[in-house]
């Protein structure tokens, strides 16, 4: 269902159109890897994979529907993927506020852990601004993520408790979150500005208030926890801000249920915003209650290179000690959320012609300015490339995670969606003209409005079951892979034995499991040969057609150098595209934004290659991942502009190019 169900502006119809009988095949039979595709167009560092059964994926006459590739695809995945190997992926947001969260609920957000849980489990609700609203595929699992820094005091703030109203500054903040509209927003960014610089008003510290909150979190997470069925993580943010807005925010998740989470209060930054002092927080919980925890940091874009400095966080060196800890409690990391994204930058990966994508690069969460040389640490590929080179020093790799995805929504509302895009806060839910609406302004006086906002975020856990130990235990092996919102269906394995023969057997994911490792894993020690890797990649239900897969490889050179490189293993349209200056053509645009829609006339509906590393150095720390680009298609903003009436201003970002990373996997010289 769509967030305008009146409206005809949705690429849904035109996706189902590309989508026949033997596509409803090919995808059931891909997302068990069992591909009998035709071998992909593979370039010319790639090596070719072996002849397959030919299918004509966008030939047959019956159109299929999204429920039937669902059903088909999940069948197949749990008859062919084999004993003991997970066999399909679980799409979740591990990354969610509600009117809980203290400038959440000063902003205005009223809906509750509850709701969002509802939300996501494909119920209808009504938004904070009385609007309903529905995601059209329900999720499998959802972390509700609210602040532990005023946990619960926005519910005593609104009934106008008295401790509150006897603060100057929290009544005042009460009176401009009951006036509404910008008014509350501006109650928000000062409550944001005060966190991020240690001047709340006392009162919001005080932990009796986090206590009701946290076990009412609890209760709810356990009422709508369905092993089998859904998965609802307790959990919450730890929100440090170092001094001035630093963003170093770590999503805490729980394998545990009320048993063991009951035990404690969430760790706040009150008494201290050095991430270590986290990890000493989540041993703590292990060691006392037998349980098991993570954390998973985001926007290191808004860090001012905080978030992968090659320091401690008071200024003194690095560690083994310090570099295993980290290591060990994080072993994920956000890549993709509303707030941009952290997987590169331009600046960079000046030779990767995608790096250019949702970028929020001007400033940190409190508008502090950047200087040069910050962006260097902020990004999750330049991050992987230092960890191979610092654990040459330190012995351990401190920068070793995998990836992940998540929305950060405050408004409790999940949906990284286009054409079903809820914003950020109740002030960007739907309207004509959130489009231009001030965000913020940083220290340099640029004012970041509110269409630079991006609808994406999810993460992709392939786990035998869904349930929280079975969720958790992917997400700790880093089994998974973040998307800016399509569900793109990706499998990636690494090994030395390949040969590409497994793809035209039809066995990809019983072979990558017995002969090599998945995303998330290292390689064992090799024989001196080159390593080869087996990719996969379907494009979402109903959803946009695959341009390209690509693998990024990241490695230290002889002199110590971070290296990077990008490989085009499959695209589409393989005889029709060339290599213009050494790059693949482009896949082309199909994009009508008189009518906010696209056509799946070129793309392809699944990509599936071979690959064996050409420059691979058995002496070199690397890494490889796979991103998976679809073909052009609407960004929120088109859809606006159609639904409202909206003429855009010229720099508004209305179309992009969508897509998936995994977690990569890595070979360390024995």
């Amino acid at each position: 269902m769509s967030l305008f169900p009146q409206t005809p502006f949705s690429t849904r119809p035109i996706a189902r159109h590309a989508v026949g009988a033997a596509t409803l095949w090919f995808v059931a039979m891909l997302v068990a890897s069992c591909a009998k595709a035709p071998a992909p167009r593979t370039g010319p560092v790639a090596v070719a994979a072996p002849p397959a059964v030919a299918v004509a994926a966008t030939s047959a006459a019956v159109a299929a529907t999204s429920a039937e590739v669902a059903a088909a695809a999940t069948s197949a995945a749990v008859a062919a993927a084999g004993a003991g190997h997970p066999s399909r992926v679980w799409w979740g947001d591990e990354h969610v506020h509600t009117g809980w969260s203290g400038d959440a609920g000063l902003s205005g957000t009223t809906l509750s852990p509850e709701d969002a849980v509802r939300f996501v489990r494909g119920e209808e609700v009504v938004s904070n601004t009385g609007q309903k609203a529905k995601l059209e595929q329900p999720l499998d699992w959802v972390a509700v993520t609210d602040h532990s820094d005023g946990m619960g005091v926005i519910n005593e703030v609104r009934r106008g408790a008295p401790e509150f109203m006897a603060d100057p500054t929290a009544k005042r903040w009460a009176e401009m979150m009951q006036q509404g509209g910008d008014a509350a927003r501006q109650a928000a960014v000062e409550a944001i500005n005060a966190q991020a610089t240690g001047k709340l008003p006392a009162v919001f510290m005080d932990p009796r208030w986090m206590d009701s909150a946290w076990q009412k979190t609890i209760d709810v997470m356990e009422r709508y926890n369905e092993p089998g069925r859904f998965t609802a993580f307790i959990a919450y943010e730890w929100t440090s801000n170092a001094i001035a807005g630093d963003n170093l925010h770590r999503n805490v998740i729980f394998r545990d249920g009320a048993e063991r989470t009951r035990q404690v209060l969430p760790l706040t930054t009150f008494g201290s915003r050095d991430p270590a002092t986290l990890w000493k927080w989540l041993e703590n919980y292990e060691s006392r209650t037998g349980g098991q925890v993570l954390a998973i940091p985001h926007n290191g874009n808004l860090s001012n290179g905080r978030m992968f400095e090659e320091q401690q966080y008071d200024g003194t060196p690095l560690t083994r000690e310090w570099a295993a800890a980290r290591a060990r409690w994080e072993p994920l990391f956000e890549h993709f959320q509303y707030k941009g994204q952290s997987e590169t930058h331009p600046t960079l990966s000046p030779t990767d012609e995608f790096a250019n994508f949702e970028l929020w690069d001007t400033s940190n969460l409190d508008g502090v300015a950047k200087t040069p040389g910050m962006i260097r640490t902020e990004y999750g590929r330049r991050a992987l490339e230092s960890g191979l080179r610092l654990e040459g020093t330190l012995g351990v790799n401190p920068f070793k995670f995998g990836a992940a995805g998540g929305t950060d929504t405050h408004t409790g509302l999940s949906a990284p969606v286009e054409d079903n895009f809820w914003g950020k806060f109740p002030s960007n839910e739907p309207r004509p003209e959130r489009w231009k609406q001030p965000f913020e302004k940083d220290q340099s006086g640029f004012v970041r409005r509110d269409w630079t906002l991006a609808a994406q975020g999810y993460t992709g856990v392939w786990a035998a079951e869904n349930t929280r130990a079975s969720l958790w235990d992917a997400m700790k092996r880093r089994e998974t892979y973040a998307t800016t919102g399509p569900r793109i269906t990706v499998r990636f394995f690494g090994g030395w034995e390949f040969t590409g023969e497994e793809i035209a057997e039809g066995d990809m994911v019983d072979a990558g499991y017995r002969h090599g490792v998945p995303m998330g894993a290292d390689l064992p020690p090799g024989h001196g040969k080159a390593p080869s890797f087996l990719v996969a990649a379907t494009r979402a239900v109903a959803g946009a057609n695959l341009d390209r897969v690509q693998i990024v490889k990241g490695w230290v050179d002889a002199a110590g150098g971070a290296r990077e490189k990008i490989f085009d293993v499959a695209w589409s349209d393989g005889d029709g595209r060339k290599r213009v200056r050494g790059k693949l053509a482009p896949v082309g645009d199909t994009v009508d934004l008189r009518t906010a829609s696209y056509a799946n006339s070129i793309g392809a509906t699944e990509l599936v290659g071979f690959f064996r590393d050409p420059d691979f150095d058995p002496r070199e720390r690397a890494f490889w991942y796979v991103r998976v680009l679809e073909i052009p298609t609407p960004r929120w903003t088109a859809f606006d502009a159609v639904r409202f009436g909206q003429t855009m201003a010229p720099e508004v970002t209305m179309k992009q190019q969508e897509r998936a990373i995994t977690s990569p996997i890595w070979y360390t010289p024995r």
